[in-house]
């Protein structure tokens, strides 16, 4: 038994369409993310031979888990898959086609029995044996739909059993240069009604005071203006406060991430992204917080015709009375000509950018 053992892939269906056809490097930190939510889900004691793009090769030697550990195992990273999915769509900030079409991935899993062995490249362990092959020529198959679990008959003792109340199986087989590789299947799309809803998020101003507001209308649309002003890279070059924005705690921030500002003066404030809003025949909303003073500064992005736009920000602070009076005395002035300042060197910023393809 040695040299027998489980091949077992989660593949990642829509992966190469995603990378094709959509921007690059968001689409690789997506998929690099999903496949460590896929690591961490494995809870059968798999070894990972390696990841191949969009898949990963586990396997186990020895006689194979029944259907119903593997049933487990199968659902556990469906739903760890979906419900990382389901955040990062809630979440998400960035509006790049990456972004918005990955809530749309899904994946597949293919589990095989069979021969094969380890062999050692420098410190890498890979896998040889026909039923490797075998269980990668499965991966291309004419199942209609694209999550599902397929299970070789080397792994059953006839038709396997339904193992919750909505499963059913379908019998097919692959077809190769050796011979035809019988195999049931059964799809998976249900095991999405077990996830839970995301929580919505809190209102990030409740119990808070406006201290100040500006306006200024532009002569650019509202995608324009929201990608030029909510992006971090951008932020620097209009701010006449700020020298940059650094510490981002997450490759593509979302509310929740973190992210440091520092400031012309020397002054380091930590900020957190907590409510963000999309409707880009209509308004954007994005505010942070300090995390120090619980100050939140609030970007209103609306549409006021077919290629300008309008916007606001304003500033809150929880309610304290002195803190209010002491800000209205010392700081509110300086402030105002600051954020008035600022607007007037967002206008040639924003009406020279131009909008990635992926937007």
């Amino acid at each position: 038994m040695e040299n027998k053992g489980l091949l077992f892939i989660p593949d990642i269906s829509g992966f190469t369409r995603f990378v094709n056809e959509i921007e690059i490097g968001h689409s690789q930190h997506i998929i690099r993310q999903l496949l460590e939510v896929l690591i961490n889900a494995n809870e059968a004691g798999l070894e990972i031979s390696e990841i191949e793009g969009d898949a990963i090769l586990f396997y186990k030697f020895g006689t194979p888990p029944d259907l119903p550990t593997l049933y487990r195992q199968v659902e556990k990273m469906f739903c760890e898959f979906h419900r990382h999915l389901n955040a990062y769509e809630h979440n998400k900030i960035c509006q790049c086609r990456a972004c918005t079409s990955a809530i749309n991935l899904t994946l597949k899993v293919i589990t095989h029995y069979g021969e094969f062995t380890t062999y050692q490249i420098k410190n890498f362990s890979k896998l040889i044996g026909k039923d490797v092959i075998v269980a990668h020529q499965l991966l291309k198959n004419e199942i209609p739909q694209h999550e599902y679990w397929l299970v070789t008959d080397n792994l059953l003792e006839g038709t396997p059993p339904d193992l919750t109340q909505w499963m059913t199986w379908d019998t097919s087989a692959k077809q190769t240069e050796t011979g035809d590789i019988p195999f049931h299947y059964t799809q998976l799309t249900e095991l999405k009604h077990l996830i839970p809803p995301e929580p919505e998020h809190p209102s990030v101003l409740e119990g808070k005071t406006k201290m100040l507001s500006v306006s200024r209308d532009y002569n650019v649309d509202l995608k324009v203006l929201f990608f030029t002003v909510v992006h971090f890279d951008f932020r620097h070059l209009w701010q006449t406060d700020l020298t940059t924005i650094d510490e981002v705690d997450h490759y593509l921030p979302g509310i929740g991430s973190r992210h440091r500002h520092v400031l012309k003066s020397g002054k380091e404030i930590m900020m957190s992204t907590n409510s963000f809003s999309y409707d880009p025949e209509n308004r954007v909303v994005f505010c942070e917080t300090e995390e120090s003073s619980g100050n939140s500064t609030c970007y209103l992005i609306e549409k006021t015709g077919a290629h300008t736009s309008r916007l606001t920000i304003g500033l809150y602070f929880p309610k304290n009375p002195i803190r209010q009076l002491f800000f209205n005395i010392a700081a509110k002035k300086k402030m105002l000509a600051d954020w008035h300042q600022s607007m007037e060197n967002l206008d040639p910023l924003a009406t020279q950018m131009v909008l990635p393809v992926e937007f």
